[in-house]
């Protein structure tokens, strides 16, 4: 007899259906595991061994072959111990054979029998749901499978043997709810920001339209301070974006107690980070920082301190809104849609501009710090902005700036006109950063006046085609923020002036 349990691999955020097939056969004493199993997946026969005794069951002295059908597609994690646990149980009779039919599952067992939590709850959820069956999870994963649907049959035990009873009748397993993080912790507010109102209008502009952001000044300027404070202007996570960046957090096992946040990803790696750590790959081909930050911030301090080949990795999630990792023998995608917001001095020594400073290399200084950077890089940031030294003036000043709230205010009423103007055209973006080139020329199409300055400008500063589309829709973002239907000339001219390099800057692209 063939027992037959359902469970799923994981490729990128997709969980792909997977059958473990367990026969128990007359012959010599011997388990195997066989369908590319990776280590973890090899060494769940021992776990599986003792968590059935601590159960009470013990395995007969037969020959126990276990299949993970497909057989060529690699299996890899720990999810896969409760199912070959439960095709076991079917096997010998400790539980129905058809109880398990119209369930997917997944999960870890300890050597006492408990199911401890796995990465990629909700992604087998939502493969479970399409396929209309229920989900079998750990209890620690029950408040984050149960966001796939609320009508879809999911047990989440916290041992075997209540699974065991649920299936026998004696016992009866609730359904676990949906749950969110409590969002309590006050996010830090631009109010505590002194000076900076240049910077301040950047960061408006930059979070109202999902533009990329560099911000260039010496050290103490307030760079990270500015960078901290965009999470609290930009507006919720909506469903479906939720959904998304929760799939993603699940395959990184990054989901606290299972519960879901609906605040935008704030993801801020260290400048040491490798190429893998950003935008993902590893033996698992787990997602990097650029996936994990999907709908949200990546904040990159001390911009030219991360190695080149790292940075370049980024122009094409910058550019395509997905991260695709590829292997010898498989192919995975992760969505990548993030804002980058960058922070850098103007040179190693960090004073270059700064008045009465003089360095001691001259402009060699500034120039091969800044060339870490790639023109086709520094290309695809919409807007780049000097952050001066605070002056003595603003410091002692003790009115408070504007609130985070006001602004917030601002940029949700921005991004709901360019989500009314999205759906009156037909249009998937969501931002204005996310139009396709050739309709930013439509959306954005600026007044006669307006025209004759970019045209001006594009000749004069020879912008490319990306940076002309690109002041388009800075132009398009602040018109939004006006309450303007047309783009005119003033917001050509402020969104030109962001493109331009600011004076610190010596190699704009």
């Amino acid at each position: 007899m063939v027992a037959k349990v359902n469970t799923v691999a994981f490729q990128g955020v997709e969980a792909v259906p997977v059958d473990v097939q367990v026969m128990i056969a007359p012959g010599k004493l011997h388990f195997a595991i066989v369908g590319l199993p990776d280590k973890a997946v090899a060494e769940s026969r021992e776990r599986v061994m003792a968590a059935l005794h601590a159960s009470g069951l013990s395995l007969p002295p037969k020959r126990i072959t276990v299949n993970l059908a497909p057989a060529d597609l690699p299996k890899e994690g720990s999810h896969y111990d409760v199912p070959i646990a439960l095709g076991l149980m079917a096997g010998l009779g400790a539980i129905p054979s058809d109880a398990l039919n119209d369930y997917v599952v997944i999960g870890e067992l300890a050597l006492d029998g408990s199911l401890t939590a796995v990465a990629g709850a909700l992604p087998a959820a939502i493969s479970a749901n399409a396929q209309g069956k229920g989900l079998i999870c750990p209890h620690a994963c029950g408040p984050e499978a149960a966001w796939a649907d609320r009508d879809m049959s999911i047990l989440a035990p916290s041992n075997l043997i209540s699974l065991a009873n649920h299936f026998r009748g004696t016992q009866l397993l609730s359904k676990p709810l949906p749950a969110l993080q409590q969002t309590g912790d006050a996010l830090p507010d631009l109010a505590d920001i002194k000076g900076q109102e240049t910077a301040k209008r950047a960061l408006e502009i930059a979070a109202a339209g999902g533009h990329n952001l560099l911000m260039v000044g010496p050290p103490g300027s307030g760079k990270s301070m500015l960078a901290a404070r965009i999470a609290g202007i930009l507006p919720d996570l909506t469903a479906p974006e939720l959904l998304e960046v929760s799939m993603i957090a699940s395959i990184a096992g990054e989901l606290a107690d299972g519960k879901l946040s609906n605040r935008r990803p704030f993801r801020s790696p260290h400048h040491s980070a490798s190429m893998a750590a950003m935008v993902g790959g590893g033996v698992r081909a787990r997602p990097g920082e650029v996936s994990l930050a999907h709908n949200g911030i990546l904040f990159l301090d001390e911009f030219p301190e991360f190695s080149p080949q790292v940075l370049d990795s980024l122009r094409q999630p910058i550019e395509n809104g997905e991260t695709v990792i590829a292997r010898a023998n498989h192919r995975i995608t992760y969505p990548s849609r993030v804002q980058v917001i960058a922070a850098m001095n103007p040179c190693r020594c960090g004073m270059a501009g700064e008045p009465g400073h003089t360095c001691k290399r001259g402009d060699r200084c500034a120039g091969d710090y800044q060339a870490r950077i790639s023109g086709p890089l520094l290309d695809r940031i919409d807007i780049r902005i000097d952050v001066p030294t605070v002056s003595a003036s603003d410091l002692i000043n003790r009115s408070p700036g504007e609130a985070s709230t006001h602004v917030a205010q601002r940029v949700a009423r921005a991004r709901q006109r360019q989500l009314s103007r999205f759906e009156h055209l037909g249009i998937s973006a969501r931002t204005n950063s996310d139009l396709p080139a050739g309709l930013a020329e439509t959306v954005a199409a600026p007044d006669e006046g307006g025209e004759a300055l970019l045209r001006e400008a594009a000749q004069q500063l020879k912008f490319s085609a990306r940076a002309y589309h690109r002041i388009l829709k800075v132009a398009r973002t602040i018109a939004d923020l006006d309450d303007c239907e047309i783009v005119s000339r003033i917001h050509l001219a402020e969104a030109i002036s962001y493109r331009s390099a600011g004076t610190r800057l010596a190699i704009a692209a």
